[in-house]
């Protein structure tokens, strides 16, 4: 693939399914090339759109998979939300289109891949690496809750590392756009899972809180805080709140971790206080993209 057709960071030259002319896109509009990631219903490859010369990721997605598993709601719901936010660390949404066997989604290109992988080669990361992405987690999150959506399975394998290592929030097949802002339904990954979840409360937005202070400790560590060898050991050590910190987490994480850690949603600390913890304010070294400047009409 020619290197020149990679755009910069910042500059969007992918038209959105709002703006795109009247002829659907098909898959011969792109050049396909190497597989990025494997799904459960497809696959992400790096593609270029021709015409414009975009680089983008093109994830494919197999119709009969989804409907084996029933799942085509949560991937209408992934649309819906996703194609409504802009924020600099969340994944951008451009496109869609389908055929008869396939669903493909066109998204922004994350070049430095999933964070998942980066921490298994890592083992860990630093107090400056890790509170940069609390800042920039936080940010996006309190984007979202304005517009009312939830995540709900925030986890290192849904967070892909941009062009300068800058967090993106991916894959939306969980989230809600939930207008009352409270839900009933059990989702997410068990080490994320917040207790009122496990023990079938409602719950509100306040569980992307608790899902950003596992991935806090777990950024720290290596690990997530309540990880054992069994479900049910996971679930106890979840509603009790057993949090044992080792030595390598510094005091000023452990206020953070301990902040947002708390049985209560309530109590948990609210994201701009995230944003505005000491510990973030002092190692946090956040790089805001450069934006293009809005067109004259």
């Amino acid at each position: 693939m020619d290197r020149s057709a990679i755009t910069g960071p910042g500059r969007e030259c992918v038209p959105s399914s709002s703006t795109s002319s009247t002829r659907k896109l098909t898959i011969d509009d792109f050049d396909i090339g190497r597989p990025l990631g494997k799904g459960k219903f497809g696959n992400v490859y790096l593609a270029r759109i021709k015409k414009l010369e975009a680089i983008v990721a093109l994830k494919v997605l197999f119709k009969s998979q989804m409907e084996k598993e029933g799942v085509e709601h949560q991937l209408r719901r992934e649309i819906e939300i996703q194609s409504h936010l802009k924020h600099p660390n969340i994944l951008r949404f451009y496109n869609y289109f389908h055929d008869r066997k396939r669903v493909f989604l066109v998204l922004e290109y994350a070049p430095r891949g999933e964070m998942y992988k980066e921490l298994q080669r890592c083992g860990r990361f630093d107090d400056q690496r890790t509170a940069t992405y609390m800042e920039e987690i936080s940010d996006a999150l309190l984007y979202c809750h304005e517009r009312k959506v939830i995540h709900r399975d925030i986890k290192p394998e849904n967070l892909l590392l941009g062009y300068r290592g800058e967090l993106k929030i991916a894959d939306f097949g969980w989230s809600v756009h939930a207008p009352s802002l409270r839900r009933r339904t059990m989702c997410g990954t068990l080490d994320y899972l917040p207790p009122e979840m496990i023990e079938g409360h409602t719950h509100s937005e306040k569980v992307d809180l608790w899902c950003i202070g596992v991935l806090c400790f777990e950024c720290l560590v290596g690990n997530p805080p309540f990880e054992t060898t069994s479900h049910s050991e996971t679930y106890k050590r979840i509603t009790k709140v057993d949090l044992k910190f080792p030595k390598v987490v510094s005091d000023g994480a452990r206020d953070l971790i301990s902040k947002l850690l708390r049985h209560n949603p309530t109590d948990r600390l609210t994201l701009q206080n995230v944003i505005d913890h000491p510990w973030v304010r002092s190692n946090s070294r956040r790089v805001l993209p450069p934006t293009c400047p809005a067109k004259k009409s």
